[in-house]
Formats: C-alpha cells, sequence, structure tokens
C-alpha cells in the first residue's frame, strides 16, 4: 500500500472537499450549459424545447451506463490501489477504455435502429417528433466523445487527482456555450446545431481527459496495444457497475412513463411535458454538487476499505451525508421562494408558469430527503453493494412514484386539479429514504464494522 496516498492519510473533512470540490465545479459548469442550452432551444420555439426535453430518458440512458461502469472501474481501482497491487489496476483502467468504447458503438446502432420509434412513443405532433429524432441520432452516433470523457475521468478520480476532471468538464462546457448561439442562430441550424455543439465539447473534453490521464497519472499505465478483454474482470466491473447503471437507467424509463402521464391526463398535456424537462434542467444545479460528494467519496471509502481503515470509512459516510443534507436543503429553499423566476429564464409561457410554479415547489421539499439516499448509496457502491442503490431507485421511481403519480393524475384530472401529480415526487422519496437507512443499517452489521481499525 502506499503510505503517501492522500485518501489514506489526509483528515477526512478536508478530503471530502480536496475530491469533492474540483468534481462538483465541474458538473456545476456542466449544469450550467445544460440550463444555458435549454435557454438557447427555447428562443427557436416551444416544440425545440419539447423535443430536447423528450429526448431526456435517452440521454440519460447514455450517461447511466458511462457513468455505472465507471462506478465500477473506481471502485476496482480503488481496491487496487489501496492494497498495492497496481498491475491489477491497470489491467482494469485499460479494461474500461475499451468498454467505453464499445459502449458508444451499440449507443450508434440502436439510435439509428430505434430513434424515431422512440419519438413517435411519446407523441403524435410531427414537428416534436422530427426535431427530436434529428437532435437523438447525432447525440448518439456522437457518444464516443461522453463515454470516454467519463471513463478517463474515473480514472483520474480513483487515483485522488479529481481536480483534473474539473479541467476536462470545463474545457467542452464552455465549448459547448460559445458553439451553441453560433450553430442554432448564426448558422441557422436549430435543434441540430445544439446536438452538434453538444458532440463537438464532449469530444474536446474527452480529448484532454486522455491527454491528463496519459501524462499526469503516474500510477496508471494505459496502453491499447495487444489488448484483449479480461473477461473475468469486465464481470467484476459490471457487477459492481451494473445496479448503478440500473439505478440511473430507471430514471430515464421514469422519466419516459411520466412523460406520457403527462400528456395523456394533464391538462396543459405536451407543456407539462416541457415543463417537467426544465425541471430535470433546474434540478441538476442542485442535485449536482450531491453528485459531486458521492463520486469524490466512493474513491475514498473505496481505498480505505482495501487498507482496512474503517474509522476513515465511517467518517466519510457520516460527514458527507450532513454536507449533502445542507446543499439541498439550500435547494429547496430556493424552488420553494423564486419558481417564476427559474422558469422565466427559459420563456415561460403564461401555461407552463400555471403548470411549473407548484410543481417545482411541490417536488422541492423531496430535496433533504434524496440527499441522504444520494450519499449512502455511494457507500454502497464502494463497498460493492450496488444492489442496495439499485433496489432503493426501483422502489422509489417504479414501485411508487410512477403508480402514484398515475392514481394522483387520475385523481387531479377527476378534481380539476392538476398539482396531485407532483406529490407523487416526495411520497417516493420517503418510501426510499426508508428503504437506505434499513440497508445502510445492514451494511454497518455485515461489513463496515467487520473492517479493521487501521
Amino acid at each position: 500500500m502506499n503510505s503517501d496516498n492522500k485518501l489514506g492519510t489526509m483528515p477526512i473533512s478536508k478530503l471530502i472537499w480536496n475530491m469533492s470540490l474540483p468534481i462538483i465545479a465541474s458538473m456545476l459548469v456542466q449544469a450550467l450549459y445544460n440550463i444555458v442550452d435549454s435557454i438557447f432551444v427555447s428562443h427557436i420555439s416551444e416544440s425545440a424545447l419539447t423535443a430536447v426535453s423528450l429526448t431526456f430518458p435517452a440521454q440519460q440512458l447514455i450517461i447511466a451506463v458511462a457513468a455505472g461502469t465507471g462506478v465500477g472501474i473506481s471502485a476496482l481501482l480503488g481496491r487496487s490501489l489501496g492494497a498495492g497491487n497496481h498491475r491489477r489496476a491497470n489491467e482494469v483502467a485499460n479494461n474500461g477504455v475499451f468498454l467505453a468504447i464499445a459502449s458508444a458503438v451499440v449507443f450508434c446502432l440502436l439510435a439509428l435502429c430505434f430513434s424515431r420509434v422512440f419519438f413517435t412513443a411519446q407523441t403524435v405532433v410531427p414537428e416534436i417528433v422530427e426535431q427530436g429524432n434529428l437532435y437523438l441520432l447525432i447525440v448518439c452516433c456522437g457518444s464516443v466523445g461522453i463515454f470516454l470523457e467519463i471513463t478517463f475521468e474515473r480514472l483520474l478520480q480513483a487515483t485522488g487527482r479529481s481536480i483534473l476532471s474539473m479541467y476536462t468538464q470545463g474545457v467542452g462546457t464552455i465549448i459547448n456555450i460559445i458553439l451553441d448561439p453560433v450553430f442554432i442562430f448564426v448558422l441557422d441550424m436549430g435543434v441540430v446545431g445544439a446536438a452538434v455543439a453538444t458532440i463537438i465539447g464532449q469530444m474536446c473534453s474527452a480529448a484532454l481527459a486522455i491527454f491528463l490521464c496519459r501524462t499526469k497519472n503516474k500510477e496508471l499505465h494505459i496502453s491499447l496495444r495487444g489488448f484483449r478483454p479480461n473477461w473475468s474482470l469486465i464481470g467484476n466491473i459490471y457487477r459492481i457497475g451494473i445496479p448503478s447503471i440500473i439505478m440511473m437507467a430507471i430514471s430515464s424509463v421514469m422519466v419516459f412513463v411520466m412523460n406520457k402521464i403527462l400528456i395523456a391526463l394533464h391538462s396543459a398535456k405536451e407543456t407539462a411535458a416541457t415543463m417537467f424537462g426544465v425541471y430535470f434542467k433546474l434540478n441538476s444545479f442542485v442535485f449536482m454538487p450531491i453528485f459531486g460528494l458521492n463520486t469524490g467519496i466512493i474513491s475514498i471509502i473505496s481505498y480505505n476499505y482495501g487498507a482496512g481503515k474503517r474509522k476513515r470509512m465511517l467518517e466519510t459516510i457520516h460527514r458527507s451525508t450532513l454536507y449533502a443534507v445542507i446543499v439541498m436543503t439550500v435547494g429547496t429553499v430556493i424552488f420553494e421562494t423564486i419558481p417564476a423566476v427559474l422558469l422565466g429564464m427559459f420563456e415561460a409561457t403564461d401555461t407552463m408558469l400555471q403548470v411549473g410554479v407548484p410543481a417545482l415547489r411541490i417536488i422541492g421539499l423531496s430535496f433533504p430527503m434524496a440527499g441522504v439516499c444520494i450519499l449512502l448509496s455511494g457507500a454502497f457502491q464502494a463497498v460493492g453493494k450496488s444492489v442496495y442503490s439499485m433496489l432503493a431507485s426501483i422502489v422509489r421511481q417504479l414501485l411508487v412514484l410512477l403508480p402514484a403519480a398515475l392514481v394522483l393524475a387520475l385523481l387531479g384530472r377527476s378534481l380539476g386539479n392538476d398539482d396531485l401529480v407532483w406529490w407523487s415526487f416526495p411520497i417516493a422519496e420517503i418510501a426510499s429514504l426508508v428503504m437506505t437507512l434499513l440497508f445502510y443499517h445492514r451494511l454497518r452489521r455485515k461489513i463496515i464494522d467487520n473492517v479493521p481499525e487501521e
């Protein structure tokens, strides 16, 4: 074990922010891009904004596969480095890069075959279908950028160089923001321009991440020359990563079905679905810091798990969860006090404001509970129990949220109160919190308490 590695020596409170702040900063920049991108698109037309909003489940699925695979890579890397096994760490890294390229090829083929079907299953408005289909085809066929970017960022984070990942995302996002108005308005490419700008930005981020990993990451030696996949190791990566992929992919399913419920049962129909898409852009600005904390603590916990340091594991979990609750409470206050201002950034019509203001206020009540669940899911993933996170997510988004949304939407339609559907979010978060705390109690008893003090 490398006794000089800060993951095993730096004071925990300082280490959490040292590892997480660069990730949080890069994610906030990414969230800013998501918002700015949608603001630019909203100036094209409401149908263009609707098309991009309906694309969200597919884009979320891409990120789910990339980030979930990255969780498996980070956890195995952390354990290997914590145990001082550098040969295995290099093997994990090389197989991770292979998986990134293979995943991008799969999504390109899926988009070519099913993109139009994906949109016609959500709406029958021809303009929305055409714009959304073009946007999704470009995003999926150029997804190698986001896959390589996320993979190489995880390699940097797993060795304690999270600040470098901030540079990669920052560069790509700035390029996106600069190119968006050029492609959308100057070149008059509409939503196609937004998609092209996104792909160029992701490619630039990936290129920088690869360069930094090869020049700055001295603990890993990545080369695909003469490479052959290690299927056993890939199985271990996915054994940890698949629950995370499923957990994040469930969000795609939830959004897809929720859009169908809103279009079918909400009096505002496509406008309600558009507002729901705008909500996800806005909530990313609140949730991204928590996901940054989550990513940072996975490397800390997995390293100290491999090194046999129980006290550092527990302190990381407890402190980061407290920080998450504080951040999410601030998010709740923002959503409760200025929802109209937030929606106004997206050229919101009177109808969208009528739908969106109460929706943001109701959904925002669930944020602090979500913060606890997200941070504890990071602890589950770090010790190889991603299945706990997956089960909690299934219960929250599929078994509770969607049935509750359907029942409340039908009840709201009969009572003339469309706002009832949004209460499905706090209800689902309560169920998720209860299950997550039960899983954490089991994790403490079965795994963490059996790790030695040093």
